[in-house]
């Protein structure tokens, strides 16, 4: 296992304008392909939204992040109660990939490996257009894992948004 499939990893820069972060999740591919592609399980960890893995489908995520924790802890006041974001498959392959657009400006890939008796899913998040996206989504993702980490495991997860703050902030003096 390297340092960035260990819980708590931060994401690395592959690219000026991509972010890379990893996690190895107790479960089979297949399962954790469930977590990525079914509404109801992904709005657990991340956003929900009816998803078709068709290639050029679109799918509206909507994010309430003050659902995921209990208790959620203090948002951030630059962030609404609910955001929404369309999207489209770009490509997919079950249970091993899946390529969206993350709204307009750029790109997100999944994929799942086994490893061992559990999988490594790598996130790559390509084309983010400034420093500030960079943040937002590093800070997100980070945030986002940890949640479905914990619901994997079948431990409580964190207050997401004080781990998101934290975790922004971290992620503004790690990141050129």
């Amino acid at each position: 296992m390297t340092i960035m499939e260990k819980p708590g990893a931060h994401g690395t820069l592959i690219a000026p304008d991509t972010l890379e972060i990893r996690r190895v999740l107790p479960a089979p591919p297949e399962r954790v392909w469930a977590w990525l592609t079914d509404s109801e399980l992904r709005r657990k960890w991340l956003a929900a939204g009816e998803m078709t893995l068709v290639p050029g489908a679109e799918c509206e995520l909507v994010w309430r992040n003050d659902e995921l924790t209990d208790p959620p802890g203090t948002r951030p006041g630059d962030i609404g109660d609910e955001n929404r974001m369309t999207c489209r498959v770009i490509a997919v392959d079950p249970p091993r990939s899946l390529s969206i657009t993350w709204g307009k400006a750029s790109d997100v890939t999944f994929t799942l490996a086994p490893r061992g008796e559990g999988t490594l899913l790598t996130i790559v998040h390509a084309r983010l257009p400034d420093r500030a996206s960079l943040l937002g989504v590093s800070a997100g993702w980070h945030a986002h894992l940890g949640v479905l980490v914990s619901l994997v495991e079948g431990s409580k997860p964190a207050p997401f948004w004080d781990a998101f703050t934290a975790l922004r902030t971290d992620y503004d003096q790690r990141l050129p």
